[in-house]
């Protein structure tokens, strides 16, 4: 109709039509936008803040444009009077801005009741520090008319005694800050880069440096700030990545870059205003002076890494996925947008290969599979699996596109892990009666105590770990078929059994809203886990192998999935489960050894040129692995480890074309 518009809000990616007219703040409220006010819409509280887009939007269908919104009144320019300042220029009220036509619009994190959780923590044990970047006091001769000398000379003269320092360099900005402090004291404290350059100085004792470690997720943006004379993490944070708002996966970034003249800059310019931002975060948080900050590492996909240098991220979009470096970068933190001193460095570790990047460079580096006699299977649950499989002898890598169903898109009910959202599922088998946990509450959906948890919390939808959960309760129970059909001749025996249109769905959480995991939601989690298996599999065929010795479950998301309910999906192949085991935020991990340890560096600079690429678009076993891992867990591969832990039914198949030559009979074993 003439009188409906569309309008899209990021980074939910929740979109839908209204009435041309309706004010932003109504328009949230009708698509379940989680929009945040306390005054109901009188422009008093500020809270409802959002940001329009104008760019054409390949992904939604939409071209928004400075028209598609109402001009500023006066209650968004000279009368405002909200408690919390408007953001910018191009912040607007909620609920005074009108959509007009076709709109793509932002609610910053800011303006969101329940924020994103950001699961990425520092978890570092046992790592050497050797930073690049020392600390050293010495006390400086005074000058003799007799004997002229520069104040540079004189304290390189005290480094080579005091500290067998020689040949040092430095900057016309630190031979300022050298001058400086020699005027005021004879004894100074001087920063020494690689051991090589001195790149900052303070008059007297000095006793502290800092670096930051940061992992750039597409969602994502996790940091920790470290002293880097004791290694101590002093804070920790992290933001959602702004860049969201121009895609929620990484093709819709690199198609934006493509259709939009100039787009490539304003995905890099947000990504150095976030990183900015969380720096002074992390500053402030340990209470730390920036300029006292002079390292810090990142890391990265390969897209991200390319669009953070402001390289051109486009020739990643398609074959032959081709880097326009591999190496580690180091540049001045200014080239970055970031505020610190001038002397300020980042260092960027090395990519592997067009879609496997420093965050797994990152990953290695924190779990070494190079250093172990078993075969060890490293993987980054993501948008885009990252795999790697290996030991001391050779490590191959691969990437796998799972595309964003771990992550609640393209999931009827699916949403990111906020507040609210079912993240723990058990089904019973008997009864076909799920209990579930949310995030924000302890309690099981069918304990006393969950009623009190979630009074204030609205059960919104299911995240990443509680649809592989509840997909592999569904197969356990035999709700649905080893080809993933629901039974629809279940729905004689429960309630939670609902046709819908030609298929049927699973009734997972009856409320407002209720929650359904539909048939479509199954195939996509399907279409997700067999790319990730056969990825695998590639891996292991080329280095000969049947088996895996141990896994490890990399990233936000694979740290927060069951290690037996990885293997019931058939996300990852048979294994002990017990060597099964959540990583961490490995490449984040990484990136903290990387920014202690020189000798770190050096290692993994010299590791990642031996690593095997396997293009997975390439080879031609590739999509029988695929299709075999379509079943759940898989059509043929046997589960003898997970049998011991998790007994598994009999596999049944509703199409007996996906059997593959497996038993199509409709029996199954209990489960005890």
């Amino acid at each position: 109709m003439a009188d409906e518009v569309s309008v899209v809000f990021t980074p939910s990616g929740r979109q839908g039509t209204v009435a041309r007219g309706t004010n932003i703040l109504d328009a949230a409220r009708e698509l379940g936008v989680d929009l945040d006010t306390v005054c109901g819409g009188r422009g008093i509280c500020g809270r409802c803040q959002v940001v329009p887009e104008v760019g054409e939007f390949a992904k939604h269908g939409i071209t928004s444009s400075e028209d598609s919104i109402s001009a500023p009144g006066p209650s968004e320019t000279t009368d405002y009077r909200g408690r919390r300042p408007l953001g910018s220029d191009r912040h607007r009220l909620g609920c005074h801005a009108e959509i007009c036509g076709d709109l793509v619009v932002d609610v910053p994190a800011e303006s969101q009741v329940h924020r994103q959780v950001v699961r990425k923590r520092l978890e570092v044990d046992n790592i050497s520090v050797d930073p690049v970047t020392r600390l050293y006091f010495t006390t400086v001769a005074k000058q003799e008319l007799e004997t002229p000398r520069s104040e540079l000379d004189l304290l390189r003269d005290s480094l080579a005694t005091d500290w067998q320092l020689s040949g040092l360099n430095a900057s016309l900005s630190v031979v300022k800050q050298i001058q400086t402090a020699l005027t005021k004291d004879r004894e100074i404290t001087v920063a020494v880069r690689d051991g090589e350059e001195i790149v900052a100085a303070w008059s007297g004792y000095h006793d502290a440096i800092y670096g930051i470690a940061v992992d750039i997720g597409s969602t994502t943006i996790a940091g920790h700030l470290l002293d880097l004379s004791t290694g101590d993490a002093l804070a920790t944070n992290g933001l959602m990545n702004p860049q969201i708002k121009f895609g929620e996966d990484l093709m819709s970034r690199v198609s934006y870059v493509m259709m939009n003249p100039g787009g490539e800059v304003e995905l890099t310019t947000t990504m150095h205003e976030a990183l900015n931002e969380l720096v002074g975060q992390l500053a402030e948080e340990a209470e730390v002076e920036r300029s006292d900050i002079l390292e810090l590492v990142l890391v990265g996909n390969p897209i991200m890494h390319h669009l953070l240098l402001g390289l051109d991220s486009v020739p990643l979009g398609g074959a032959p996925f081709a880097l326009a470096t591999d190496k580690a970068v180091e540049t001045p933190a200014s080239t970055l947008g970031i505020d610190c001193r001038d002397t300020t460095r980042v260092y960027v570790l090395p990519c592997i290969a067009g879609h496997v990047g420093a965050d797994t460079a990152g990953a290695i580096l924190s779990e070494r599979p190079d250093l172990s006699d078993d075969y060890q299977l490293l993987v980054d649950v993501g948008t885009n699996a990252e795999i790697v499989l290996g030991n001391r002898e050779h490590l191959l890598a691969a990437s796998s596109p799972t595309g964003p169903a771990f992550e609640g898109a393209q999931i009827s009910s699916g949403q990111r892990a906020t507040v609210g959202a079912i993240e723990r599922v058990r089904i019973d088998p008997e009864t076909l009666e799920p209990r579930f946990r949310v995030i924000g509450a302890e309690a099981w959906s069918n304990e006393p105590e969950f009623a009190e948890q979630t009074k204030k919390i609205t059960i919104t939808g299911i995240c990443g770990s509680g649809i592989i959960e509840v997909v592999a309760e569904m197969m356990l129970a035999g709700i649905i078929s080893a080809d993933g059909v629901v039974d629809g001749e279940l729905a004689s025996r429960t309630h939670r059994i609902v046709e819908n249109d030609r298929t049927f769905s699973y009734l997972l959480h009856e409320g407002e809203p209720n929650i359904y995991v539909e048939q479509n939601d199954i195939r996509a989690i399907q279409l997700a886990k067999a790319a990730l298996y056969a990825g695998i599999k590639l891996l292991m065929e080329h280095r000969g192998i049947d088996h895996v010795d141990q896994i490890r479950l990399a990233g936000a998301f694979g740290s927060h999935i069951e290690p037996k309910y990885a293997v019931a999906l058939g996300l990852v192949p048979d294994c002990d489960i017990d060597k099964v085991s959540a990583a961490g935020n490995a490449a984040g991990t990484g990136a903290v050894i990387a920014l202690l340890s020189g000798q770190a560096r050096r290692e993994i600079e010299a590791l990642i040129p031996t690593i095997t690429k396997i293009e997975t678009a390439t080879e031609a076993s590739f999509q029988q692995h695929f299709v075999e891992a379509m079943a759940i867990p898989h059509a043929v591969a046997e589960y003898p480890h997970l049998n011991k832990v998790m007994p598994l039914p009999e596999r049944r198949f509703a199409n007996a074309a996906a059997a593959g030559g497996a038993s199509t009979g409709r029996r199954r074993r209990r489960r005890s």
